[in-house]
Parts: structure tokens; sequence; C-alpha cells
């Protein structure tokens, strides 16, 4: 939930076991046919480093865009695949308990023709559970059970960390309940999301059909289900409101949670789910949105069954909808691309992959680090880990802006960042898993979703596993922490062309030391810097230096509000502010960690660029991508990440060493008037 990651996509194979190359023959890792030389650096240099690229890739019908993530995500599938179909082939003979559990379970998944033939069978058991419920009371007792099958409605209940005691799990309670991607899709008047709004209650009339109900119901069902859902979307908080971490702290006993929200019964709603450690009058939970509780306890209370029953089975199947056969899969899957743009469905061997990775990740994973990840890059990162720590202590200790008491702190903090990189030291269990062979796909992700739900349930009220991962090794993407204060480097990202020990540094520092700079400042953005070096929600800057933190941060917002997204709806500077100052400080601090690790060796020449414009081309080049306007849509309105165009060119616009790189004058796009400089770290 509060983990602030880089967001690349998908996973990528490794190919790092070779010796790394020497010094002498090591290439610049640029890709030359992907530039447009014919535009000035200084004009716009993301079309300079991509812009042939740009100008001739093509996005697969079954995606939503392409780039360097989805590229990296394809060869490692196909990777993946291999494990996949020998454990799928050999799953009734295999000793290894995890590598037959994941056969079956993959198996299972591939097995269309018994998915087209069984339909929504799977979902008998759970559809029956609804139809018995006749009233408030039974009703209240399913929503119960659901949540502790990890089916939260109209809220979720978890374990997470006490934002003030953080190496303690308590019991949270979060807002949900909507289909939509966000409460704004409910809330807009626009032509366009009126539409969409329409295409909703159409889908889910559809989906209820398929479920057995007739037009005319499921049509009445779906309007009462949509204004449930727009009541909830109404006192849900927005995206940019959730980014407000103090505002999202309420602890309190479950019988203050009883005086709040007094329509349920909440310690035994608890003792229903199975969340044992909160069915007590005394127990602590945090509840992140207080008013969204209120709110949707009385529609527990006042909405009919007759409201609910509908709800929950269209809820139900929407979200196993893909493995249910045929129809239903082509329902969902004609809604969602109005959100994806995509054209077509992806393989099914690729979406049984990626369900395998959500529910075992950690089995296959192991599988990938053993064939697919080497010591050269583990020992290669580690250096630039080391490399950007330096930097930043020269950084926070030379900030003008900032008072000694709060560069004391600042300091504590960074040196107490625990560092992750590739995989776990200590694998997950899955003895408790239950996979059968005998049964459908679909009931199989069931029960691995019940399976992590119990795990998840097992932490609340215990001391933090600061050991777990919370991320899948073959994962491209890394993450930070602020309950741990801990940077997370999954194997799959420290993977070419993100990474690659086998090329020039200037390349790697500009794009994986970006990586590895941006987690490390997401310690010190506008959210994570409000935690401190224990990874507990405390006030440790000065008044003065907190204001003047704020200041600059707002010059970062003003900046990305001028740029547009795509058509004519602009960035969200408010809600992509800490992956935006994370953007900024990370490439910052990668420049000097360059600039240090170099210091004192030969500065070449290699493919006709100096070292710091190397640096700045493998940054660009490292956000290659391409989306369909559907998609950029849905992202600019729910995601905290700017598209990947401006986070090339709205840090760099505002870093004098870019140019000076490539001999930028003050006019030029790429470079920020005075007045409208950002920088904090």
């Amino acid at each position: 939930m509060l983990l602030r990651h880089i967001r690349v996509l998908g996973v990528v194979p490794g190919l790092l076991l070779a010796v790394a190359a020497t010094a002498a023959t090591m290439p610049s890792g640029i890709n030359k046919a992907y530039m447009d030389t014919t535009c000035a650096p200084c004009k716009d240099f993301y079309q300079y480093a991509n812009g042939s690229w740009l100008k001739t890739a093509e996005i697969p019908g079954s995606y939503s865009s392409i780039g360097v993530g989805r590229e990296m995500a394809d060869r490692n599938q196909e990777a993946l695949r291999t494990t996949l179909d020998d454990a799928a082939a050999s799953w009734k003979t295999q000793k290894d308990p995890d590598v037959r559990k994941m056969g079956a379970l993959y198996a299972g998944l591939m097995d269309s023709v018994r998915a087209d033939q069984e339909g929504g069978a799977p979902m008998k058991p759970y559809l029956a559970e609804i139809d018995a419920v006749k009233s408030k009371a039974e009703l209240v007792a399913l929503l119960a059970r659901l949540q502790g099958r990890g089916e939260g409605y109209p809220f979720g209940v978890f374990g997470y960390s006490d934002l003030k005691n953080s190496g303690w799990v308590i019991g949270n309670i979060y807002q949900g309940g909507l289909g939509m991607p966000d409460r704004d899709y409910y809330t807009r008047t626009d032509s366009g999301s009126v539409v969409l709004q329409l295409h909703y209650r159409e889908h889910i009339s559809r989906m209820l059909q398929l479920l057995g109900g007739d037009k005319t119901q499921s049509d009445k069902d779906a309007g009462a289900i949509y204004a449930m859902e727009d009541r909830l979307a109404r006192v849900s908080l927005a995206s940019v409101e959730l980014r407000d971490i103090e505002k999202q702290y309420h602890k309190m006993l479950m019988k203050d949670l009883q005086k709040l929200a007094p329509e349920l019964e909440w310690v035994p709603y608890m003792k229903t789910a199975g969340y044992t450690v909160l069915a007590s009058p005394d127990s602590a939970i945090n509840v992140w949105q207080p008013e969204f509780v209120k709110a949707a306890t009385k529609e527990i209370a006042n909405t009919p069954v007759e409201t609910w029953k509908p709800y929950l089975r269209y809820h139900m199947v929407r979200g196993i909808a893909g493995w249910l056969g045929q129809k239903f899969f082509d329902e969902n899957f004609a809604y969602q691309k109005e959100f994806t743009g995509a054209k077509q469905p992806l393989p099914r061997w690729k979406r049984a992959a990626e369900a395998v990775d959500g529910s075992m990740g950690e089995a296959l994973g192991k599988a990938y680090v053993a064939k697919y990840f080497g010591p050269v890059a583990k020992a290669k990162m580690v250096t630039m880990l080391d490399d950007l720590k330096a930097a930043y202590t020269e950084r926070i200790q030379s900030a003008s802006w900032m008072s000694e008491d709060t560069k004391k702190q600042a300091m504590r903090k960074l040196n107490a960042i625990t560092r992750k990189i590739g995989y776990p030291d200590k694998w997950r269990d899955y003895s408790a898993l239950e996979i059968d062979g005998a049964a459908p796909g679909a009931d199989n992700l069931i029960r691995a979703q019940l399976f992590e739900q119990k795990r998840e349930m097992a932490k609340i009220g215990k001391p933090v596993d600061r050991t777990e991962w919370g991320m899948t090794p073959p994962t491209v993407n890394a993450y930070y922490n602020p309950t741990n204060n801990e940077i997370v480097f999954p194997a799959g990202i420290l993977q070419p062309p993100m990474f690659d020990p086998n090329i020039d540094d200037a390349y790697n520092y500009g794009a994986a030391g970006m990586v590895i700079g941006h987690e490390m400042t997401h310690g010190f953005d506008d959210e994570g810097r409000k935690f401190d070096a224990d990874g507990n929600l405390k006030e440790w800057w000065t008044k003065e230096d907190g204001e003047r933190f704020d200041t600059r941060a707002k010059v970062v917002s003003d900046q990305f509000d001028g740029y547009v997204a795509v058509d004519t709806l602009y960035v969200k500077g408010a809600l992509t502010l800490g992956e935006n100052i994370a953007d900024l400080g990370g490439l910052t601090i990668s420049y000097y960690a360059y600039q240090k690790h170099t210091a004192g060796k030969p500065r070449e020449m290699i493919d006709g660029y100096t070292p710091e414009q190397r640096f700045f081309l493998g940054y660009a080049q490292s956000w290659r991508r391409k989306m369909r306007p559907e998609r950029t849509r849905v992202l600019t309105n729910t995601d905290p990440h700017s598209p990947a165009e401006w986070r090339v060119k709205g840090p760099i616009s505002n870093m004098n060493e870019f140019a000076k790189a490539f001999g930028c004058k003050p006019g030029d796009p790429m470079v920020r008037p005075d007045d409208k400089h950002a920088q904090i770290w």
C-alpha cells in the first residue's frame, strides 16, 4: 500500500551470467538506431534519444504499451515459460512439493477446453452462498466470511505496520467497493465519462446474465449496483487526498470503531471473518478513512439485501472471469479494453504465467534466480548502491536550505536504509497452500488467494517480519517501503537494458543508478520524509526546514501541472509529486555518484558521446515507451507516476548538468527558467 516504486512493468530474463567485459571493450549501451538526431537535444531530449523508435514502433494488439519494460517482460516470460511447461508436464511425479503445486496450478489454468465446458460452474458454491442470504443478519455474516477470504466489500481489512510503531503489525481498514478504476470515474460529468458509466452498467448486466439472470432483471440490478457504488465513490477520498499520509492515521480500539460506525457489530464481524486478534473491544485498528467507513456501514444497514446480492455476484465473478470460459473472458476483456486500448487478449500462457507469479511468486522466483541471476550483477549493484549513498551524503550535507539538526536526522535515516537485492534470503513456505491437480484452474486460484489471505491475517498482532519482500524476484520493478525504511531491487529489474555490467558505466548509472537514487529519494519525498529512520510516522524536521521543503516541492508540482499527458488531459502535479521528486532526486544523485565513481579515470568518448552525454542518454533510453491513449488516460487519473516522456524531460530540464553536457542555453525548451528551476536533493 505504501510501497513507493519505480513502475517499469513486468519481468525480464537474466542475461548476466557471463563474466563482465573488460573496460577496454565496454560498449556504450546506447542504441543509436532509436535516436532522432534531426531533433536538437536541447529542444526535446526524449525525441532526440528515442524519436526514431517512437516513429516506427508498433504496439502489439494485446498490449496497452510497448517499451523497455514490456520488452523485458516478454523476454522473461519466455524464460519462465520453460520452467512452467516443465512443471506442468511433470507435476504428478514431482518430488519437490512447490514445483508440483506450481505445475498443477499452471496446467489447470492452461486447460482452456475444460474451462469452456464448465463455464461458470466453478462459481456455483459461492453463488449458492449468496443466494442463501435472506436477511440483513445473514448478509453481514456473509460479508464477514468473504472478508476472511480476501474478498473485502465494501472495505478491506488487512494487516500492516503501525505507522507510528513500525515494528508491529496491526489491523487496518481501507476504502473500497468500486468497480471502476477510481472514484472520479463516477463523479465526473463530461461526455466521455458519462459514456464509460453507461458502458459499466451494461457490462454489469451482461455479466449477471452470464450467471443465469434474465436481461430485464439484470439491467435493473446493474442500475442498483451502480447507484450504490456511486454513493460509495462520493464518500471515498480522491487519489491526491490519499497521498496525505498523516490524514490516513486514525488508530483506535475496536470499541471506539463501534462508536464511530455503530451500524455494524464489529467484534462479531471480525470473529466471523477469522480475524480473532481483532475480535476484542480492546484490539487496536487503524481506520484509514473514517468517513468512508461510516458511510459504508450505513450502506450495509440501509441498502436492501436484493441489491447487495447481485452486487456480490458481480464482484465475485469479475475477479475470476478470465478463467471461467470464453464467454466470461470475452465479456470481461471487451469492457476492460476501454481502459487499456488493447485490441486482442494476451496469449493464455502469458496470462497463466502472470497468475502463477501472483500466486506462487517466490516458488517461481526461486527457480528463476537459480538459472538467470548471477553474482556479477549483484556485486555491481552493491558498488552502485555504495556510490549513490556517498553522493546522497554529500548532497544532504551541502544543502544550504537545511538546518544542521534536520541534516543530522536525514543522515541517520539515510544510514539506516536497508538494502535488498535480487531475491529474499528466506524463501516463502507454501506447505499450507492446497492445489488440487484435478480441480479447475479457477478453483486453484481461489485456493491460492485463501492461502495468501490466511498468511496475511496471521501477521496481525505480531512483530513485523523485516525479511519479507513485497515483490516477487522476477518482477521488473523496485520499491521503497517507508515503514521498514528499505529499498528493494528484485532480480527482474537488474537486467538489460535497464542494467548490464557488461556495458559502459555511464549508461548503467543513468538507467539503473537513477532507479537506485529514485528509491532512496522516496525516503525524502513529500510523503517519505514524514517517516523517521526507524520507519515511524514522526516529525523529525524543524518547522522552518519543513516549510522550505514544501516550497521547493510546490515548484515541482507546478512544473508537472503544465505538462499534457494525452489530448487535453494534463498531468496531475499533486498526484505525481512524490514520484517526480524521486525522479529528479534520483537522477541528480546518480549523476554525482557517477562522477565520484569515475573520478581520476580516463574520460573516453564512446560512440561519439562524452561520459556525461552517455549518462543522460542511458536515462532517456531506459524510459523509452509508447502507450495507447486509453491507458494513458486511466494512469493520468489514477497513477502517481507521470508519463515516461515527462519523467525524462521534467527532471533534466531542471539540471544545469544536463544543459552543460549538451551545450543548452537559457531559453531552450530543455532548460527551465531560473525562477522556475526545481531542486530539492
